[in-house]
């Protein structure tokens, strides 16, 4: 497959989309909690802070909405509210 004039590479493409770049400075727990989630998930630092930020908006939304976020534990039945505070 030959480039035309005109193509743009993947890193163009990735670079085309970015909105907003930020730079962050970690706690040294939080530091760790992303080193974990490195390693256990294999994603980016952006990958998972994308994830985290979107995921922080769902339940941020679903909680303004007046909803619960209940975490249930498989093994003993045992359902907790979840809260932000």
């Amino acid at each position: 497959m030959t480039s035309q004039p005109g193509d743009k590479t993947a890193r163009e493409v990735v670079s085309s989309q970015i909105v907003n770049r930020i730079t962050v400075a970690l706690i040294p727990a939080v530091s760790e909690d992303l080193e974990r989630l490195q390693e256990r998930t294999s994603l980016s630092k952006t990958d998972i802070t994308n994830r985290a930020i979107t995921l922080y908006e769902f339940i941020d939304a679903q909680l303004h909405s007046g909803n619960e976020l209940l975490i249930r534990d498989k093994q003993t039945g045992e359902t907790r509210t979840f809260l932000i505070m």
